[in-house]
């Protein structure tokens, strides 16, 4: 069954994701912080609410980390359209997310195998966000877009790292005709 408690909390984080992006790509910037803290709010809240009820399962794992890479990739390319960020940043969570997805066969129900990488990236990728809309909720001058754009570039490099390793670490399964335990490479 899909439709549970925690299901439907992941939901309306999802359906936040556009009005977030179209209040950054405005400048509503305490609507997008706004938003974005619900959003931040009911990421913490649908997992633990998910074991609570018993309601755990692998669908539920992919709808949640589908959900924050929408989300996540809406708020960055919003940024990136106002110049503060490079497109590569949201053009590569997703192209992660989606390989984080199919090595891990989650579209044949099996949980999602992240990385010590791939799960320090999601977070900062949220972090980088999550401060932006701050700065700019704030009306700061402080820091200069150029310590945004220099950290969206060291999320690009840890970015490219997790995916290399994620693809090394399946190739090498393959080529011993098992899975990987648990992939090195990240989301």
């Amino acid at each position: 069954m899909w439709i549970t408690w925690a299901n439907l909390l992941t939901l309306s984080r999802l359906s936040l994701a556009l009005p977030c992006a179209l209040a950054v790509s405005a400048g509503r910037w305490p609507l997008a912080g706004a938003l974005f803290l619900v959003a931040v709010a009911t990421d913490l809240l649908d997992g633990p609410l998910a074991r609570r009820l018993g309601q755990s399962t692998p669908l539920g794992g992919l709808l949640d980390h589908a959900t924050d890479a929408t989300f996540v990739c809406a708020a960055l390319a919003a940024f990136a359209c106002t110049g503060v960020l490079p497109w590569l940043l949201p053009a590569l969570v997703g192209a992660a997310f989606l390989q984080y997805m199919l090595d891990s066969r989650a579209l044949r129900g099996r949980p999602l195998r992240a990385s010590w990488l791939g799960r320090w990236n999601g977070i900062a990728y949220f972090v980088l966000t999550g401060m932006l809309l701050a700065q700019r909720a704030l009306g700061s001058a402080w820091p200069d877009d150029r310590l945004w754009t220099g950290l969206a570039w060291l999320l690009i490099g840890s970015t490219l790292v997790s995916m290399v390793n994620r693809a090394v670490a399946w190739s090498r399964a393959r080529s011993d005709g098992q899975p990987p335990a648990r992939a090195p490479g990240g989301r």
